[in-house]
């Protein structure tokens, strides 16, 4: 006796349907299980025997070979729990096998036969919904979840029993509607940061055009509250960007509870002690994303970067450039997005004391050398450099009336960005940060008088040509803030002191 049903099996954020077939034969009794699983879903087998005998359908003493189809892609994770028990049911004719084509189960089975979460769901179910698959079982904790994709019929158990109790049409499952989703949390205020008016600005316009940004400066000076401000200032994410900041969360299990669709940028702050495979992504067993990826379309803060081992930093070099990151291991490879904004911020010497305090006794040699554990190919990616001065007590005084708010500059934001929206339309390209230096010269040239200061700096050596491409992109995006149809020499004036204030280019 033959039987079929179906899951999904994930290769990073790629989903591929699963054909879970179970033979029942005469023969030695006993399970085999083919098809290139991994450990956890071998162990399977011992979960889904013990969830069977504990709902009353103990298994058999018969062979039973089980094959995951395709049979060269890897299988990992427990979500195949639930499918592979429900072909062993119906290839034993307690379930009707009619019907089964049209579902794809996804869950993990406790040994008492409670159907549990799994990551991933949101990604596999937009791969069954690829292939005309439109009716899907999951965890109730996964339902909110699943019930993203359009045109998806979510069936939502909390015990392999109600499956069971569905598919022979005595109690059936009511398709879950998903509860209606409440206002995101308000982030830190900008208001909050006292002084640092060029801070403050550089951070608009790193908001505005999608610039990486290198804040440096004594501790105090409010690097960590420029950063963190940042994701408040971006526009809430698109519909296709939501889905695919939400389907790297759920791969990675840091889905926030309540909240199955992610509409604001995320935010990653990794501790300098964070290796290779936590910030780029990896792992021995199933790949998973790292910090850079889990930050798509949002922020990645890089909190006392040169502290960081310079071999990691220069590992986000490739990605950052390209927008995406590929895993390669022996069992496979992953690919993941990764288009979000760096934010590195750095104190001036290895003692990081106050600036002006007598107890630091750092040289210059000894902080030049602190300042090179940033690589400059990584620098040269940076657009925007600030020095952050300490502040001071005229600043401290006069942040006592209140700042501009979060809101007054998102705005100035949201305005930018559609008008660098409608400029970029038909390219495929979302910000001006992303704008190839080629396509920026050919397309959108800025006129020549514009660039004698910057052409003057590229010649004395203080700009790569890398740099001035990145230099024209920063004064498009001033010129989106101030409302000009081309940058003139003073947005071109001001985004070079952007880049050259906090570090050599």
């Amino acid at each position: 006796m033959l039987a079929r049903t179906w899951s999904v099996g994930l290769a990073g954020v790629t989903g591929t349907p699963v054909e879970v077939e179970v033979d029942n034969a005469q023969g030695l009794p006993g399970i085999a299980l083919v098809g290139l699983p991994d450990a956890v879903v071998r162990q399977s087998l011992d979960r889904v025997r013990a969830a069977l005998g504990n709902v009353g359908h103990a298994l058999p003493q018969r062979k039973f070979t089980i094959g995951l189809s395709p049979a060269s892609m890897p299988k990992q994770g427990s979500g195949f729990d639930m499918a592979i028990a429900v072909g062993l049911l119906a290839a034993c004719q307690v379930v009707p096998r009619t019907g089964l084509d049209d579902l794809v189960f996804l869950g993990e089975l406790g040994l008492d036969g409670s159907v549990r979460a799994v990551r991933g769901v949101l990604p596999a179910v937009l791969a069954a919904s690829r292939t005309g698959r439109t009716r899907v079982v999951v965890a109730r904790a996964n339902a909110d979840e699943a019930s993203l994709v359009p045109g998806v019929e979510v069936l939502a158990v909390g015990e392999l029993a109600e499956v069971l109790a569905h598919l022979a049409g005595r109690v059936r499952v009511a398709p879950h509607r998903r509860r209606p989703r409440g206002p995101p949390a308000p982030g830190p205020a900008l208001s909050d940061v006292v002084g640092q008016a060029t801070g403050r600005r550089a951070l608009e316009v790193a908001a505005a055009g999608g610039h990486h940004l290198f804040l440096s400066g004594p501790p105090g000076a409010g690097k960590t509250m420029l950063a963190e401000r940042l994701p408040g200032l971006l526009p809430a994410l698109a519909d296709d960007l939501a889905t695919e900041v939400t389907a790297i969360a759920s791969v990675a299990g840091t889905l926030p509870p309540g909240a199955p669709l992610i509409t604001r940028p995320p935010f990653e702050a990794p501790h300098h002690s964070a290796t290779a495979v936590s910030l780029v992504g990896g792992g021995s067993g199933q790949i998973r994303p790292g910090a850079l990826s889990r930050a798509h379309a949002g922020v990645l803060f890089l909190d006392e970067a040169p502290e960081f081992p310079r071999a990691v930093l220069d590992t986000l070099r490739q990605p950052l450039e390209r927008g995406t990151v590929t895993i390669h291991r022996a069992h496979g490879s992953a690919t993941f997005p990764c288009r979000s904004q760096l934010v590195l911020a750095a104190n001036p010497c290895p003692c990081a004391s106050p600036a002006g305090d007598a107890s630091c006794t750092c040289g210059s040699v000894e902080r030049r050398r602190y300042a090179a554990r940033l690589s400059g190919p990584l620098l040269d990616r940076v657009d925007l450099r600030v020095q952050l001065p300490p502040v001071t007590r005229a600043g401290w005084l006069d942040g006592r009336t209140t700042p501009e708010s979060t809101a007054a500059v998102a705005t100035r934001v949201e305005q930018a960005r559609a008008a660098a929206a409608d400029r970029l339309a038909g390219t495929g390209l979302r910000t001006t940060a992303e704008v190839p230096g080629r396509l920026l010269r050919e397309r959108w040239p800025v006129p020549r008088g514009a660039l004698q200061l910057a052409e003057r700096a590229l010649e004395r050596g203080a700009l790569s040509v890398r740099g001035l491409d990145r230099v024209i992109r920063v004064s498009w995006t001033i010129a989106d803030l101030a409302g000009r149809a081309v940058p003139g020499a003073d947005e071109v004036a001001e985004a070079l002191g952007l880049r050259l204030t906090g570090a050599a280019a």
